[in-house]
């Protein structure tokens, strides 16, 4: 799995071995449905404090589509912990949905029930 770190705030740039290290260990189980990741921080509205840390997790799965995940905390730690948690979440639900047999998709039309024969 090839990991991309973004980010242009000098603070969060310190903690691109944190974002790293947790991605792979929360994705472990799932990595061969990830080739690639993206995790991006950035400050919302700079050195004025408050909840403004922002953590985006972009993952392109194999066939499915994309996954965007973003968190907003009032610490680097938190964001990166709750958008990871919830991209863990939503690819897990991803991959369980497309394992489903026979499920019918909403574009295809439903066959009105049986009359009752008289």
């Amino acid at each position: 799995m090839q990991v991309l770190f973004e980010t242009r705030d000098p603070q969060a740039a310190g903690l691109r071995q944190l974002a790293v290290s947790r991605l792979q260990f929360v994705l472990r189980r799932v990595r061969w449905l990830v080739p690639r990741a993206i995790v991006r921080l950035s400050d919302l509205n700079g050195p004025r404090g408050g909840v403004d840390k922002r953590c985006v997790v972009e993952l392109d799965t194999d066939g499915k589509g994309k996954v965007v995940i973003q968190a907003v905390a009032r610490d680097w730690r938190s964001a990166i912990d709750n958008a990871l948690g919830r991209a863990a979440r939503a690819l897990l639900r991803l991959w369980q949905r497309s394992r489903q047999p026979g499920r019918a998709s909403r574009d295809t039309p439903r066959r009105p029930p049986a009359l009752p024969q008289a």
